[in-house]
């Protein structure tokens, strides 16, 4: 019982943010018979280095590879100029003579998710990496990078004595070194002392991708910047012109891709619609220029993004938790609406629509009066006739005519003599001119304006019609999303959803079946436009009136990017931008982004000057 004080001690010292120190040692007795590999002489460079690059707020996360005791480097990290906050320290004991060097690469990786967890509880980490083994420094890149270990704010520091050879092919082969704030502390053993350099890799300068040596540290000098960079430099400010890939397919009104010839006969392929022109401003605000990479479909273009080939997919996505499980997001610069499109339900030729022209008040109205009319008239006959002793009318000949006279036939050659027959037979005339005309009218009106039977124009009105509803395979994430919904419309239409054929041979679909399509509104808006109308600009399809899922939008880029920062302010600068240019031509507000684009094209706006006022 006497622990369990103890535990709870320890959490609040941790939430306090005091000194915590945690050492994991997998391997007490390998620890206390191997020689340290880290002179006490060296303890002084990784003092300066982390002065210099740490802050006194900040955690640190020291990872050993089982050779350089931990004891040795806590005596660099306690020191008064670079003390942290807090000190995690985890060792890994290296794999013994017959032992699979897996059991190695698994235990880095769990203390590679520990030491994420460390990260993601602090609000500044460090971490310091001490191994002179390249293989470990290796395994530790892939670990670090598929757990997720770091992001550009995490600053990491790489303490080694590789030969120069070494650290030139290890800096620019993976993610972690090359691409994150990864500085390299590479310890130089002389006759005397211990010497060290510090090395980064810059993958965009004017000399292109290179390893820079920016430091150097001796006993007597200390730490000396070689060069006008810093020791956590920031690599994405500017490109320096490069040429960086993204993955992207025509997908308009977002992204159009037209081919050019220039005056000297070559061809060259220029990109507009609104995240063609927003790409093209964060371009030139980074500067660098961008390639599309050679793909079939945007299934492979976010998977380029995933393994890293591809720097970003510039093109509107829907932000999903599906999706972010896979990559992260850029700043949220649109509104995204999800819509729906189905063929408009259609009139079938049948007999009803002689009917529909008058009321059914007005239709029994006209039959009591075509069954009584008839019967009055043949009494004010018949008296007539027996006043007058002459012939008398059948019952049948005055339906006959009465019938005829309410189609609009001809009057009867023998008219009725009495004036109250005639009277009678003048009335009913107005009658049936009055209805006939009506009628005619409205025939006229039905045909020329059918009246279509009422069509699904909500969520919940198009799961209980179609029988199938179809997206495209880059829409995979939806389904899982519709499924995992706590609303039951949105179950039943995960339920119904097929992923599988393209927009446009879904719509081709949907005319042929009872079926419908999900899609962004704008783009799915654009297709019928360009596909199925008509000359007349009439359409076999439509688009529903209520989004089926209004979110926001973004472009897929790789998880913990360093560069997100960069093109996420420029992106923000171009929003800035042409909502200044919006509200001084006073456009309305529910439409700033739409039209600002245009704004920002032509006038030719430049964000390094937009930033520099």
């Amino acid at each position: 019982m006497a622990g369990l004080p103890r535990l709870r001690g320890q959490r609040k010292i941790m939430r306090a943010s005091v000194v915590l120190v945690v050492i994991l040692l997998l391997d007490v007795i390998a620890k206390s018979i191997l020689p340290t590999r880290m002179e006490p002489s060296a303890i002084g460079a990784l003092d300066a280095v982390l002065g210099a690059t740490s802050l006194p707020s900040c955690s640190l996360i020291l990872l050993a590879d089982g050779i350089t005791s931990p004891s040795t480097i806590l005596k660099a990290v306690s020191s008064e100029g670079s003390s942290p906050r807090g000190v995690t320290v985890m060792e890994v004991t290296a794999a013994e003579d017959g032992q699979d060097g897996n059991v190695t690469l698994a235990m880095l990786s769990h203390l590679v998710d520990l030491a994420r967890q460390v990260r993601l509880s602090s609000w500044c980490v460090r971490v310091v990496v001490v191994s002179h083994d390249p293989a470990f420094l290796v395994a530790f890149a892939e670990s670090s990078l598929k757990g997720r270990l770091l992001v550009w704010a995490t600053r990491l520091l790489v303490v080694t004595s590789l030969t120069l050879p070494q650290l030139y092919a290890l800096l620019p082969a993976h993610w972690t070194f090359s691409m994150m704030n990864t500085i390299f502390l590479n310890l130089e053993k002389t006759p005397s002392n211990v010497r060290a350099s510090v090395y980064i890799y810059l993958p965009y300068s004017q000399a292109g991708a290179q390893v820079v040596r920016i430091a150097s540290w001796s006993p007597d000098r200390g730490l000396q910047l070689l060069t006008e960079l810093q020791l956590s430099a920031e690599k994405y400010d500017d490109f320096q012109g490069a040429t960086i890939p993204v993955t992207a397919l025509p997908y308009p009104p977002y992204w159009v891709e037209e081919e050019h010839q220039t005056a000297n006969g070559t061809t060259v392929r220029i990109y507009s619609g609104t995240d063609g022109e927003l790409l093209n401003s964060v371009a030139r605000a980074l500067n660098f220029t961008f390639i599309t990479l050679q793909i079939a479909s945007w299934v492979e273009a976010v998977d380029k993004v995933v393994e890293r080939e591809s720097f970003m997919a510039p093109v509107y996505h829907t932000v999903l938790p599906q999706r972010l499980e896979r990559f992260d997001m850029t700043y949220t610069y649109e509104y995204s609406f999800l819509a729906f499109g189905m063929k408009k339900p259609g009139l079938k030729p049948r007999w009803q629509s002689l009917y529909y022209p008058l009321a059914n008040q007005v239709w029994a109205a006209v039959l009591a009066l075509l069954l009584v009319t008839p019967i009055i008239v043949l009494m004010v006959i018949r008296l007539g006739e027996r006043r007058d002793a002459g012939s008398r009318t059948g019952a049948g000949d005055v339906v006959q005519h009465m019938t005829g006279m309410l189609v609009g036939q001809n009057l009867p050659r023998r008219l009725p003599t009495t004036s109250s027959s005639r009277l009678l037979v003048g009335a009913w005339l107005v009658f049936a001119f009055i209805i006939g005309t009506v009628y005619r009218g409205n025939l006229t009106a039905h045909l020329t304006l059918p009246k279509y039977p009422p069509r699904p124009e909500t969520v919940e009105e198009l799961v209980e019609v179609v029988d199938r509803v179809t997206r495209p395979p880059y829409g995979a994430a939806y389904k899982d999303f519709f499924l995992g919904s706590e609303n039951e419309v949105f179950q039943k239409l995960g339920e119904l959803l097929f992923i599988g054929p393209k927009v446009l041979e879904g719509l081709q679909q949907a005319l042929k079946h009872n079926q419908a399509v999900i899609e962004g509104r704008r783009y799915l808006e654009q297709i019928i436009a360009e596909n199925f109308s008509q000359p007349d600009g009439s359409t076999e399809l439509y688009v529903g009136r209520q989004h089926i899922l209004p979110g926001l939008a973004a472009w897929p880029i790789p998880h913990d990017s360093p560069y997100r920062p960069q093109i996420d302010l420029s992106i923000m600068a171009v929003i800035e931008v042409c909502c200044r240019f919006a509200q001084e031509r006073r456009v309305a507000k529910v439409k700033v982004f739409d039209h600002c684009q245009e704004f920002c094209v032509n006038e030719h706006t430049s964000l390094r000057h937009v930033t520099a006022e």
